[in-house]
């Protein structure tokens, strides 16, 4: 089953110095392909958050600054681009626009900031008004990387979101042109007390968790599509295992034309356009892909032992990876989307859960390398390097991890941990350091990153 097989600077010295961090980029360590190829092996930038100054008298403006500071102070650290400048190590000052910065004051010991991310916070008339800027505190000429505005309806969650949209220019302006992904979501699913599973979604950070379905059955493998609007899963019926779809824009289940038998394990291409999974409705589980709406089904496996499990190569959808038994334990392996040019890629063991990066280097999956009677290996995050198979190990010595899910920027992976306290949500960056919980309560699992 599912569960088993699976204004950028426009400052020269900010360009300069860009330039100078990635040549000057470590290279000693046995990790430095995985971190040069996820875009995580460059030097930090050392960037300060001083606290948006409070520019309203509005009651409701103090707790929303406080989320606001909270959350976009979080997402600067979890970027994996930044070396964020502690809080205690910081300027008291709050200065609430350019006028008001002193540039050599966050240049200074000890907070010796390259980069100074600052600005105002109001409540007015029931909206929330920010303005944010960035600037480059060894630029007394013309240090302003970034300024922005932003105004919505004063509540808790604006608020957050503000944070995250203003995060995310600061990431991709700073971050190398890639998008930053505090907007983005992660679905998965949730175990209720009566024992049923429901697909549901939180904000990349682990904030808001919401259900999505209300099926009152057993659903697994949320992967939703490229464009937001709708989420593939597995869900059990009368007649078993079928694919579904749900609509995030019309709140509302929507058809998908699945084949017989035991269908399970969606996945889309990049494009929208199409979606793979596994169906045994020719006896033996075999890899299927489909329209988005389930129509045009081809097989393009075919051989004795279950294949489960499918990916895309998200950089050509050229390319298809899933995981097969034919030899016996499963292993994962990538072929041309029609079949064509089938190639191992694990070399023993008990290897399920294929995720395929956004720039298509890189697969990562869950692994038990020794696994048999006896064996004193676990099950653990890796990440391969598709064209060497090179490969190295994410997680380790820490429950049973499974399902690894891409962030659209590369830089990061949601996976889940079993343990003895229960299986929850974690994720970490795609070199399996700054590892942190995000689920908390109840049992949660099988988490896939939205696109964007």
């Amino acid at each position: 089953m599912t569960g088993k097989y699976q204004k950028y600077p426009t400052s020269l010295y900010v360009f300069s110095l860009l330039v100078l961090f990635i040549l000057a980029a470590p290279m000693a360590r046995a990790q430095d392909w995985v971190r040069t190829g996820t875009n995580l092996g460059v030097q930090r930038i050392r960037i300060a958050a001083a606290d948006f100054k409070l520019a309203s008298g509005d009651p409701q403006a103090v707790p929303l600054r406080a989320t606001f500071n909270t959350v976009l102070f979080s997402d600067l650290k979890n970027a994996g681009v930044f070396d964020m400048v502690a809080k205690s190590m910081a300027p008291e000052a709050t200065p609430g626009g350019p006028q008001e910065i002193n540039l050599a004051q966050w240049a200074a010991a000890p907070a010796s900031a390259q980069m100074v991310v600052f600005g105002s916070f109001s409540v007015d008339g029931g909206r929330i008004n920010v303005r944010g800027f960035v600037f480059d505190t060894h630029n007394t000429e013309s240090p302003q990387i970034l300024g922005k505005q932003y105004s919505d309806n004063a509540n808790d969650e604006n608020a957050r979101q503000i944070a995250h949209r203003f995060a995310d220019e600061i990431i991709t302006q700073l971050g190398g042109g890639i998008n930053g992904i505090c907007e983005t979501k992660i679905y998965f699913v949730a175990r209720s007390g009566d024992g049923n599973k429901e697909i549901w979604a939180m904000d990349y950070d682990g904030a808001a968790p919401h259900a999505v379905t209300h099926l009152g059955s057993i659903s697994l493998s949320p992967r939703v599509s490229p464009d937001n609007t709708r989420v593939a899963f597995s869900s059990l019926g009368r007649n078993g295992w079928t694919i579904k779809m749900y609509s995030l824009v019309l709140n509302r289940m929507v058809n998908f034309n699945a084949p017989g038998g035991t269908t399970l394990s969606p996945a889309w291409s990049s494009d929208g356009s199409k979606v793979a999974y596994s169906s045994s409705i020719s006896g033996d589980p075999e890899i299927y892909t489909a329209d988005a709406s389930g129509g045009g089904a081809h097989r393009i496996t075919a051989f004795r032992g279950p294949d489960v499990s499918p990916t895309w190569n998200p950089k050509s959808n050229s390319q298809i990876a899933w995981v097969s038994g034919r030899t016996g334990l499963p292993q994962i392996y990538i072929m041309d989307s029609d079949g064509a040019n089938v190639m191992r890629m694990t070399d023993g063991g008990y290897a399920t859960s294929p995720s395929w990066s956004p720039n298509g280097q890189f697969l990562a999956f869950a692994w038990n390398r020794k696994y048999g009677p006896g064996a004193p290996g676990g099950q653990d995050i890796y990440i391969m390097d598709i064209a060497s198979k090179r490969w190295t190990q994410l997680t380790h010595d820490a429950g049973r991890n499974d399902f690894p899910s891409w962030s659209p920027d590369g830089r990061h992976i949601v996976f889940q941990r079993e343990d003895e306290s229960g299986t929850q949500i974690w994720s970490m960056l795609a070199d399996g350091t700054e590892q942190q919980q995000l689920t908390h309560r109840g049992s949660n699992s099988m988490p896939n990153w939205s696109w964007k």
